[in-house]
């Protein structure tokens, strides 16, 4: 088992006592989530790596975990990797979905302790946004590469080299369709794969309220180049959460105090989508011969 967790020292300018007394990010809703490459800065991953170079764990992060798989017999029949979770716009980007991402693999996102003791872990993958208004760096909107954009070469090929991926993504209620006084807290199920689909709806919608993102293009992650479809069944599954929603997952909205501030829905919301997923690996037709 290898972690791999790029986060450094936001700045050292800012010193530790600094750091302790800014909160990391403003509020849930100060962002407009962003469901299309509209106003997006950088036409790629690449391009922005590039153009931030030396600002990796200062300005943005990536986070990833490959759990080891060996095959050193020849006679014998491995299982393929199974399920990966990516966030593709986390840290202060679409707030909440880096926490999200690594409870739905088993972690607990503060410590990266079992989440559900003695269940099965998944591989992940994260890119952050880490900018804090008081850098003066613009916002962490400006951070935001549209999925199918996504050319990370380590998320790509954790992509394809699993048979199924779930990928998270923040919107806002209006985005997903909702009007004034209805519920604003609801997730969008997206992805080609339809299997997927239906049982995320099934799983989810025993607790949340689930909308289909046939309803909207815009969210329904069925380009084939996102990554959640970059698999190797070329299907996967997308859930775009509400910013009500997401706000409900933690007691305390700053990049450092989400992860150690999750609630009880935050692990109903987590755990919905572990059971969607063992259920999808229980499937004849989900493999791979």
């Amino acid at each position: 088992m290898s972690l791999i967790n790029r986060r450094t020292v936001l700045t050292a300018a800012l010193g530790a006592a600094a750091i302790s007394s800014i909160p990391l990010v403003t509020g849930m809703g100060a962002a407009r989530a962003h469901a299309t490459s509209e106003g997006d800065v950088y036409d790629s991953n690449t391009d922005l790596y590039k153009k931030l170079s030396g600002q990796e764990g200062i300005q943005f992060s990536r986070r990833y975990r490959r759990h080891e798989l060996l095959d050193n017999e020849r006679g014998a029949r491995h299982p393929y990797h199974r399920t990966t979770i990516m966030a593709l716009h986390g840290g202060g980007i679409e707030k909440g979905t880096s926490e999200l991402c690594l409870g739905i693999a088993g972690y607990r996102p503060d410590t990266l302790a079992a989440l559900f003791p003695g269940e099965p872990v998944y591989d992940y993958w994260m890119f952050e946004g880490l900018r804090l208004p008081s850098m003066n760096l613009g916002s962490n909107r400006e951070l935001h590469v549209t999925a199918k954009h996504c050319d990370d070469h380590i998320a790509i090929s954790m992509a394809a080299s699993s048979l199924n991926v779930l990928s998270l993504h923040g919107c806002t209620a209006e985005q997903a369709g909702v009007r004034g006084g209805q519920d604003p807290k609801v997730v969008v199920v997206g992805g080609l794969n339809a299997a997927f689909k239906k049982l995320l709806h099934e799983e989810l919608g025993k607790h949340f309220k689930t909308v289909d993102g046939d309803d909207f293009p815009d969210l329904a992650g069925v380009h084939p180049e996102n990554p959640c479809n970059r698999t190797m069944l070329g299907k996967g599954g997308q859930l775009e959460l509400s910013t009500e929603l997401r706000e409900s997952f933690f007691g305390k909205d700053t990049l450092d105090g989400r992860a150690g501030s999750t609630t009880e829905e935050f692990k109903t919301f987590a755990g919905a989508c572990r059971k969607a997923i063992t259920r999808l690996e229980s499937r004849a037709d989900q493999v791979i011969l």
